[in-house]
C-alpha cells in the first residue's frame, strides 16, 4: 500500500464523485493528498475520512473557473509540502444534457469550455513550474467517453473533453524530456453515491447491455487507473488516452441488439 509513498498529489474536484474515489485511493497508497473544490464542508468531510483511515490530506478551496484560485492552490500546496508530484485535473462541469448544435447558445458553449477546457489548460500551465522544479511529475487529465464518437446531445461537453484529449498529447510531448508525464483517463458510466438516485434504471440497462463486464463503473475503477498513472510504475507511459468503460467503446455498436436476438450475425 505504498505505491505513492512520499508523493504530494492534488486532485481537483475531489469533494464529490470520481474525485473522492481517486483521492482516497491516493491516500491509501501513501500520498499526501490535497482535496479541492468549491464546497468546503464536503471537502473537509473527505479529508476527515482519509485521516480516519490513516492517510494524510487537507482541504483547499478552488474554483476551476477562477485563475487566481488555481494559482493559490499550487502556491499554498508547495509552501505546505515543499513540492508537487501529481496533478489530477478532475474538476469539470459535467452538463451531460447541454444539447444539440442548434439548441446551444454561445453562453452555454462558453460556460462548458471555461470549466472543462480552459480550467484544465490553466491548471496544467500553472503546475508546470512546480513539476519542473521537482525534476518531473505526473499530470492526469480526466476526460470522457463522450469524446469518442458522436451522440444525440452533450455537444459542448463532448467537444471540450475532446480538447482535453489533445491537450494531454501536446503536454506529454512538450514536457516529456523534463520527466513530466501526461495521460488522460476517459471514464465510462460511473455511478457514484451522489448520482445513483438520478441515474434511471433504463439508462443503466442500456449501458450494461453494451458493457463487456457485468456491471457499470464506480469511482474506484477510475481511481485505480489513476494510482498507476501517478506512480513510478508508469514511468514509461505517457501521452496516452485510456478509456476505462468496461469495454463499452471497444466493440461494434450493434452487439446489444444482436444479443437480444440471440444471434451473432444477420
Amino acid at each position: 500500500m505504498d505505491r505513492l509513498k512520499g508523493k504530494v498529489a492534488i486532485v481537483t474536484g475531489s469533494t464529490s464523485g470520481i474525485g473522492i474515489g481517486i483521492a482516497r485511493l491516493f491516500a491509501a497508497e501513501g500520498a499526501k493528498v490535497v482535496i479541492c473544490g468549491r464546497r468546503q464542508e464536503k471537502g473537509q468531510a473527505v479529508v476527515d475520512r482519509i485521516v480516519k483511515d490513516g492517510g494524510e490530506a487537507f482541504y483547499h478551496f478552488m474554483d476551476i473557473t477562477d485563475t487566481a484560485s488555481i494559482e493559490k492552490l499550487f502556491a499554498d500546496t508547495a509552501e505546505k509540502y515543499g513540492k508537487i508530484d501529481v496533478l489530477v485535473n478532475n474538476a469539470a462541469n459535467v452538463a451531460l444534457k447541454d444539447g444539440r448544435v442548434d439548441e446551444l447558445t454561445l453562453d452555454m458553449w462558453d460556460a462548458i469550455f471555461q470549466s472543462d477546457m480552459r480550467g484544465t489548460f490553466y491548471a496544467t500551465k500553472s503546475v508546470l513550474p512546480y513539476l519542473q522544479k521537482n525534476g518531473g511529475g505526473s499530470i492526469i487529465n480526466i476526460g470522457s467517453m463522450a469524446s469518442c464518437s458522436g451522440d444525440l446531445s452533450s455537444t459542448a461537453y463532448a467537444c471540450a473533453k475532446a480538447g482535453v484529449d489533445k491537450l494531454t498529447q501536446y503536454t506529454a510531448l512538450q514536457y516529456g524530456k523534463q520527466n513530466i508525464r501526461c495521460n488522460c483517463v476517459r471514464p465510462g458510466l460511473i455511478v457514484t453515491p451522489e448520482n445513483e438516485a438520478h441515474v434511471p434504471q433504463a439508462l443503466k440497462d442500456i449501458f450494461t447491455s453494451n458493457i463487456m463486464v457485468n456491471r457499470y463503473g464506480c469511482p474506484e475503477d477510475i481511481g485505480y487507473m489513476c494510482v498507476y498513472l501517478a506512480s513510478d510504475e508508469s514511468a514509461y507511459f505517457t501521452g496516452q488516452i485510456v478509456t476505462v468503460d468496461g469495454g463499452l467503446n471497444s466493440h461494434v455498436s450493434t452487439v446489444a441488439q444482436f444479443r437480444q436476438l440471440n444471434s451473432r450475425t444477420w
